[in-house]
């Protein structure tokens, strides 16, 4: 029995795919670009009334969505993985506390992005005002974590967690790489170790490859 995760390459989908990847964990990936569109869309919609990605079905039938709630339900239900301080665990509310940061401050920011005619109609000067702006809003947002987080090797500590995982992929979004390096030096090293991490040697090329000088 395996899982099934409605992604698709390079999205918020791939940080649950390289945890249940760390974990051995067997599972099928149902590609789902839903930012291509209504019917990309409408391929999620069986599994998560909101049409987003990613969404987790389990060996039991159970769906999951929301990227940080599957992140966390895996590294919990995998206790010997130690890809997330346990409850009790002196690092867990500060864990918590940037698990919820993410999706909240950053990811946010995309479903504006995607389609800005969401919330500004078809005002050409109008999105892109939008997108310069949630732009800047994503790297203020990194800058306050960067400057309240004291990593070792990894954000939380000698450990790698799946914060490590959500961090990793999400500071490759708009505004980039480059520009999170410049807002974020301390966690900046701690993406390029996730980066090179050899059990997700195989991985990241399949499911987030680096373009050209994408890399600062």
């Amino acid at each position: 029995m395996s899982f099934t995760i409605y992604g698709a390459a390079g999205s918020g989908s791939v940080p649950v795919e390289a945890a249940l990847t760390l974990l051995g964990i067997d599972h099928e990936v149902i590609e789902a670009p839903t930012w291509e569109g209504e019917a990309q869309r409408d391929r999620v919609a069986p599994v998560n009334p909101m049409r987003q990605i990613p969404a987790l079905i389990t060996p039991d039938g159970e769906t999951i969505t929301e990227s940080a709630a599957i992140l966390i339900w895996l590294a919990d239900s995998h206790p010997g993985a130690r890809l997330a301080p346990p409850p009790g665990d002196p690092r867990r509310a500060q864990f918590l506390r940037w698990m919820s940061f993410i999706p909240a401050s950053i990811y946010s920011m995309f479903w504006v992005r995607d389609e800005p005619s969401r919330l500004v109609g078809d005002d050409a000067a109008a999105q892109a005002a939008v997108r310069e702006r949630t732009a800047e809003r994503i790297a203020a947002c990194w800058a306050v974590m960067d400057a309240q987080v004291n990593p070792g090797d990894f954000i939380l500590g000698d450990q790698h967690t799946v914060l490590d995982l959500y961090v990793t992929v999400a500071s490759r979004w708009t505004p980039g790489r480059r520009r999170f390096h410049s807002e974020a030096p301390k966690m900046s090293q701690v993406v390029r170790r996730v980066d090179a991490l050899p059990e997700l040697a195989d991985f990241w090329p399949r499911r987030f490859p680096f373009q050209a000088d994408e890399e600062g």
